[in-house]
């Protein structure tokens, strides 16, 4: 998988038209959850894109902190349905890692994870946070890497 970390000006329209079609397809339609995707924060976040070939199989977004939590975030994690036998997730939280430690320049990361993906998280260092809530009506719990 090619990885591609830009940020939302160095999108061209035909990669932020995939990035959005892929969030749109899975946390939209494949989750059927209604929600806001498009929030105002993408103009904020580095964009962290995995390619197969010309194809956008796995996406995050990642945030410095003080935007979205007090520590660095990433947020939007999602693998392409009939992709995620490949650990393209595990490649693209990698990427995401590496990326706010060089970018941003810290260790300290928070994200929202939907609590089906615990184990996911945890097996990249991340601990639990807090008490479990309803995010769009989808159980999720905050985890922290230090």
């Amino acid at each position: 998988m090619e990885i591609k970390i830009l940020t939302f000006e160095e999108l061209s329209l035909h990669e932020l038209y995939k990035v959005l079609q892929l969030r749109a397809e899975v946390f939209v339609v494949e989750q059927d959850c209604v929600y806001q995707d498009i929030d105002g924060k993408d103009e904020k976040a580095l964009h962290i894109l995995g390619f197969e070939d010309e194809e956008l199989v796995a996406y995050t977004r990642i945030f410095p902190p003080g935007i979205y939590f007090s520590q660095a975030a990433i947020g939007r994690v999602v693998v392409k349905e009939g992709h995620r036998k490949k650990s393209y997730g595990h490649e693209i939280l990698k990427a995401s890692i590496r990326a706010v430690e060089d970018k941003f320049g810290t260790k300290k990361i928070k994200l929202s994870a939907q609590t089906y993906l615990i184990k996911f998280y945890e097996s990249h260092g991340f601990k639990q946070v807090g008490e479990g809530y309803l995010e769009d009506g989808i159980p999720h719990i905050g985890m922290v890497k230090d």
